[in-house]
């Protein structure tokens, strides 16, 4: 089991894609919009890919409408999909909120002997990412939905995660022309992160780790005005979690305010840690959007924009 109490590690990577794999879709967190969720399907199968999509996943919640079903159902779903041999890879079909509620109703044990495979998704998700990690030492991508308004309509968007899953030989440097240096320099570390907002809300949870020292962190947020994004960051920092970073690689900040009051925000708490951070990178709740692989050791250049991956997201 990864500890969390030493820098990240290198973890367990899934093995790629091939052409007729069948792909599970599970909806830990808000309801699915049927329409979006139906013509992702139709994307995966362009893919020559097979989904299938667990009970749940079309569900709502009785009283709370911003859940997909009750969280035995959705954490149901995504064992069964997780622990089934014939499934290779688990999508998410949106963010959201609601997978901090099921994560504990996780069979984890059995979910480690089920072995590694591909698991996919992003915001909300993070909390997954998060236990994935730690409860299982394995490699995720923190990449698009299947019903996300990004990935049906961003050819980028779908070209990333393609790449990713089928050739990531291909995808070994990640970064859109927009990526800038915050702060310059060159940093290696195993990546880690997510949402800003859900890493926070982890801390002192079974699936949290103490710190990401010597990690490179990827960050992005949506919706989350500057006095909240710097109350996020003073806990992370307060909280010792971003002691011994190695570096930082932010995302997209969309629905958070005007940019240059985040961006304000986000210089004077994150360059005093004195580590490259790179801003406009392209991955979130933004189009295009990149998928990123989170436990894979990496090299991050802030003056190129680059994050270097040293082996594929994918075996």
């Amino acid at each position: 089991m990864t500890s969390t109490h030493h820098a990240p590690v290198p973890l367990t990577r899934p093995a790629r894609l091939r052409p007729g794999a069948r792909v599970a879709v599970v909806a830990p967190s808000g309801p699915v919009v049927g329409e979006r969720l139906d013509a992702g399907l139709d994307i995966l199968r362009g893919w020559d890919l097979d989904p299938i999509v667990m009970p749940h996943v079309r569900d709502r919640h009785p009283e709370f409408g911003y859940l997909a079903g009750g969280d035995e159902g959705r954490a149901r779903d995504l064992q069964e999909a997780w622990c089934d041999p014939s499934v290779d890879a688990v999508l998410c079909a949106r963010g959201g909120y609601g997978a901090q509620r099921m994560v504990d109703l996780l069979d984890w044990d059995a979910m480690r002997a089920a072995g590694p495979k591909v698991f996919v998704g992003y915001s909300d998700v993070t909390a997954l990412h998060e236990a994935f990690a730690v409860r299982l030492g394995l490699s995720t991508l923190y990449g698009p939905m299947v019903s996300a308004a990004t990935f049906l309509k961003d050819d980028p968007t779908q070209r990333s995660l393609r790449t990713t899953l089928f050739a990531p030989e291909s995808a070994l440097t990640l970064g859109l022309e927009s990526a800038r240096p915050m702060v310059g320099g060159r940093a290696r570390g195993v990546t880690v992160g997510g949402c800003l907002a859900l890493l926070a809300a982890g801390l002192g949870t079974p699936h949290s780790r103490a710190s990401v020292r010597g990690g490179l962190l990827l960050i992005e947020d949506v919706g989350e005005e500057d006095y909240r994004i710097d109350r996020i960051l003073t806990q992370l920092l307060r909280s010792g979690w971003l002691d011994g970073v190695a570096g930082v690689v932010l995302g997209s900040w969309e629905e958070c305010g005007p940019y240059e009051r985040v961006r304000a925000v986000l210089y004077e708490r994150l360059a005093p840690l004195g580590v490259p951070v790179v801003e406009h990178f392209g991955f979130g709740h933004c189009a295009p959007s990149l998928t990123m692989p989170l436990g894979v050791p990496a090299v991050l250049d802030a003056g190129a924009g680059t994050l270097t991956l040293e082996v594929p997201a994918t075996a």
